[in-house]
């Protein structure tokens, strides 16, 4: 017999509602959430217009893919200008109309910032490789050649060749260092070549990025997720990285001196302090190789609020899969006071639904998967669309834009395909713009899109719905302890959360027939929600789940 436990009393003090701790956060691409102009791509106005929807939907933060101008080597994420907005998604005033509406509904706005590196285009850049003895000069990542080395042409003619600094690998294929004959040198790029980084060692770099954050503060913006922030410090020798077995050029190497530098530490406490002089402000990290290891290093009550860790995103659909990386949150939760945060899908990852089910139509799996999502202990996350199901779209090798794909095809192909525009009707183009989109739309957006489902009570739109207002209503769901039930899970995953007015119990069934619980804590129970059924006998303490049953119920 399981018997209710106690709540915890370690790790974070829950009081009153906290946004990106106790809401739900909501990931747009902008490019492909709403195009308002026509022209193919999405645009603030076009957020701006679905933020009713947005708020119907119940999400309580919109983070926002890079809007900053940038000559789209990575789709914006080589920043031209870090305080403007790039014409193709509108201006500034558009941009404080959309901060002004989402505030107004009670949503808050996170920015992408990528302070990594900048676009080869951007001002400080074209200034910074003009010369060796410019004001800008030290503001990137230069080096001379390591050394040269003498080889024999064809005709018998010696030549000499410069040799790079060092064997660091960019991220995207290739290495990672391009020279500069107005210089006669080499700088550093861990992406594309036009994705230069910036030098942080260098104090005015500092001031100028940190000057950035307080720009888009001043401006009312209430977060940030940072990019690849803990790459900003590279070793200051340069060292070669060791090598070790692996697929690609990047992935043989151990990456020591290119990322993960200890003046992270005093920069992140810096920025956190930054954000602190303003009300209930935010930062999370993409950590670069995550693990549990650096999110402890980066994360705390003088650091970051947040950094991500994928596992659980690419778990496979077994709760036995699952539940490691739910188990290393909640570690990190009770051990370190570390707040969770969970993530099905990205800009940069395959849909879930794409990953979990095994056709375009059933959407059970999808359930199953953020019905966990949205009652785990954590901050949940939502890439758009996911709200409908909607999966990948397929393309051509001549089709794909993504820098990753075109290198790597057939291998990998890149990620234009969770990238496709948002699918609102059946309307061409599923009313995602009045021109050709910049990416196609899914083929099956005629079946599965925003409208459709709206009227639809049995659809994932409505479902995920019904699931965040389940969430929002019930303290337990989104404060609550978390106590797993099914420690070692074969079909079915189980866990209680608990604050000390209620008890919830979620039970979800991962396979396509009956599954038993063998024991839940004795008591009476409730039902809250049910995908099988209209009610829950008292005191049953054997229960049978239907295939891909998601149950809640809630202690009498």
């Amino acid at each position: 017999m399981i018997y209710l436990q106690k709540p915890s009393k370690k790790g974070l003090q829950m009081t009153d509602f906290l946004w990106w701790r106790d809401g739900i956060i909501y990931q747009i691409y902008p490019r492909s959430f709403a195009d308002n102009n026509g022209d193919g791509l999405g645009d603030l106005p076009g957020i701006t217009k679905k933020l009713d929807y947005l708020a119907d939907l119940g999400v309580n933060a919109l983070w926002l893919s890079p809007i900053y101008p940038s000559p789209d080597k990575d789709f914006s994420y080589d920043v031209s200008n870090y305080v403007d907005i790039d014409p193709r998604f509108g201006s500034l005033a558009d941009f404080d109309l959309l901060l002004s509406e989402a505030h107004k509904r009670g949503i808050r706005i996170v920015l992408d910032l990528v302070l990594n590196h900048t676009s080869d285009q951007h001002p400080w850049f074209l200034e910074s490789r003009s010369s060796r003895d410019n004001p800008k000069a030290d503001w990137y990542i230069w080096a001379p050649s390591s050394s040269t080395s003498q080889f024999q042409r064809n005709g018998g003619e010696s030549k000499k060749e410069a040799r790079i600094p060092n064997n660091w690998q960019s991220i995207f294929g290739g290495r990672a260092w391009t020279y500069v004959p107005e210089r006669n040198q080499y700088y550093y790029h861990m992406f594309v070549p036009e994705q230069p980084d910036l030098n942080w060692r260098n104090p005015e770099v500092r001031k100028a990025v940190l000057d950035v954050v307080r720009f888009w503060l001043d401006r009312g913006v209430d977060g940030f997720r940072l990019d690849v922030f803990n790459m900003y410090f590279k070793d200051e020798q340069l060292r070669e990285n060791p090598r070790k077995l692996g697929v690609r050029a990047f992935n043989r190497q151990h990456h020591i001196y290119d990322c993960d530098q200890p003046e992270m530490i005093p920069l992140l406490r810096e920025l956190r302090g930054i954000l602190d002089s303003y009300p209930e402000r935010y930062a999370v990290g993409e950590t670069f190789i995550d693990e549990k290891g650096k999110i402890i290093l980066y994360t705390g009550i003088d650091k970051l609020h947040a950094a991500f860790n994928f596992d659980f995103m690419w778990s496979k659909f077994d709760p036995a899969k699952l539940v490691e990386p739910i188990l290393d949150w909640e570690e990190l939760y009770t051990q370190h006071g570390i707040w969770p945060n969970y993530v099905l899908g990205n800009h940069d990852a395959t849909r879930m639904a794409t990953r979990h089910t095994k056709s375009v139509e059933d959407d059970r799996r999808i359930r199953v998967m953020m019905a966990l999502l949205l009652t785990l202990r954590g901050t949940p996350y939502l890439y758009y669309g996911e709200e409908i199901g909607m999966r990948d779209i397929t393309l051509k090798r001549s089709e794909i834009l993504d820098p990753p794909g075109k290198k790597y095809w057939p291998f990998y192909k890149g990620r234009d395909g969770c990238r496709s525009p948002m699918q609102w009707d059946d309307s061409t183009n599923a009313g995602f713009s009045s021109s050709k989109p910049w990416l196609p739309v899914h083929p099956h957006y005629r079946v599965r899109n925003v409208k459709a489902q709206q009227t639809d009570p049995n659809s994932m739109l409505n479902f995920t719905r019904n699931f965040i207002k389940l969430r929002r209503e019930n303290s337990a769901l989104h404060r609550g302890d978390f106590t797993l039930l099914t420690t070692q899970p074969t079909d079915t995953l189980a866990y209680l959360r608990q604050i000390p007015e209620q008890t919830i119990l979620v039970a979800l069934n991962f396979k396509d027939r009956t599954s038993t619980l063998e024991s839940i804590p004795a008591g009476k129970w409730s039902l809250l929600y049910s995908t099988a059924r209209d009610s829950f006998p008292d005191n049953n303490q054997h229960l049978q789940l239907s295939p891909y049953e998601v149950l809640v119920l809630e202690s009498a």
